[in-house]
């Protein structure tokens, strides 16, 4: 197999999740955590990730290589052209800290949505 986009999944995409079926066919690379700096919100049933500077804990997640077809899917559910989420370089701590990932910032309003942590447990 090809070595596909590296992507960090936080929420509903991780294994066991409720959308984890778009990730049928890609390949698990491994746990991880980012860099301090980002921080999980709850939305309605899934988490948002967003950059937070005074965070000093990271988030917790996996990532996978994915195909590019994969990740078309993957940008329609996180509703990238609808500006729900963006598509960006998450710095992630080692093992992959010298690797390219790419993972989805929440980019709407979070008034009122409760502050999650690190870690999403579905």
């Amino acid at each position: 197999m090809k070595s596909g986009k590296l992507i960090f999944v936080y929420g509903t995409l991780k294994r066991g999740g409720s959308n984890h079926l778009y990730l049928r066919g890609q390949t698990f690379v491994g746990e991880a955590r980012t860099v301090p700096g980002f921080r999980l919100y709850g939305l309605d049933g899934f988490p948002g990730m967003i950059a937070l500077a005074e965070d000093r804990a990271g988030v917790t997640g996996e990532v996978w290589s994915v195909s590019p077809e994969a990740l078309t899917h993957i940008d329609g559910l996180e509703g990238t052209a609808e500006g729900m989420y963006r598509r960006a370089r998450i710095p992630l701590q080692a093992p992959f800290a010298d690797q390219v990932v790419e993972g989805y910032l929440y980019a709407r309003s979070l008034t009122g949505r409760p502050d999650l942590g690190s870690t999403w447990k579905e």
